[in-house]
Parts: C-alpha cells; structure tokens; sequence
C-alpha cells in the first residue's frame, strides 16, 4: 500500500505487509470491491456491455 520496504516473515507478522495497518488497508479494498478477478459469464449469462465501447450502451 504505502510502497514501504517489507521484513521477511519472521520478523514481520503483518507479511506480506510492511504493517498491520497497511494489511487492513488492503482487506478493506477488496470487502470494498476495488480490486476485481476478472471472468467469463457462465453459460446463458448476458455479457455487461463494455465501458470502453459506447455502441454497447
């Protein structure tokens, strides 16, 4: 998060974090939905129109 050098595991517990701050940071992006995996539709499931192109709106 905040670009800080990270200690190795055994002396870091917030690993792969440089603090517990910056590891609670991190949890609530992804509870926050910033971070996202992208995939396909399942079978049957309509493809969202895409932001990047206008004639799908």
């Amino acid at each position: 998060m905040c670009k800080k050098p990270v200690e190795p595991l055994g002396k870091n517990p917030s690993f792969p974090f440089c603090s517990d701050r910056c590891r609670r940071v991190d949890l609530g992006r992804w509870f926050g939905e910033e971070y996202r995996v992208p995939s396909r539709p399942a079978d049957g499931e309509e493809t969202p129109p895409s932001a990047d192109d206008p004639s799908e709106r």
